[in-house]
């Protein structure tokens, strides 16, 4: 049973669909922490430029050592959901 109102990718428009076009071109799907977001698209974006902030930067780590380290934590935390989001975003790192 769903909780929190979505906007689904088959009823996106304007910039919400921009973002959602864009993430599922990059990632081959939209997660549910970014849907969940959705009503708020300034708030999908400022969380998408975060992310993409904090992976990209220059560090001593490279973006899939952070990834590694999300994945880890998540685990530590018991959280599947991250667990498994984190280890497909460390994947498509990998791939690269």
């Amino acid at each position: 049973m769903q909780r929190i109102n979505v906007i689904q990718h088959s009823e996106v428009s304007g910039v919400l669909q921009t973002i959602y076009t864009t993430v599922t071109q990059k990632r081959g799907r939209l997660s549910e922490v970014l849907k969940i977001q959705s009503l708020h698209p300034q708030s999908m974006q400022s969380h998408l430029n975060f992310y993409i902030d904090i992976i990209s930067s220059k560090t001593c780590l490279s973006g899939a050592e952070k990834e590694m380290i999300a994945v880890v934590v998540s685990a530590a935390n018991g959280c599947l959901y991250c667990k498994t989001h984190h280890v497909e975003a460390l994947n498509l790192l990998l791939e690269r």
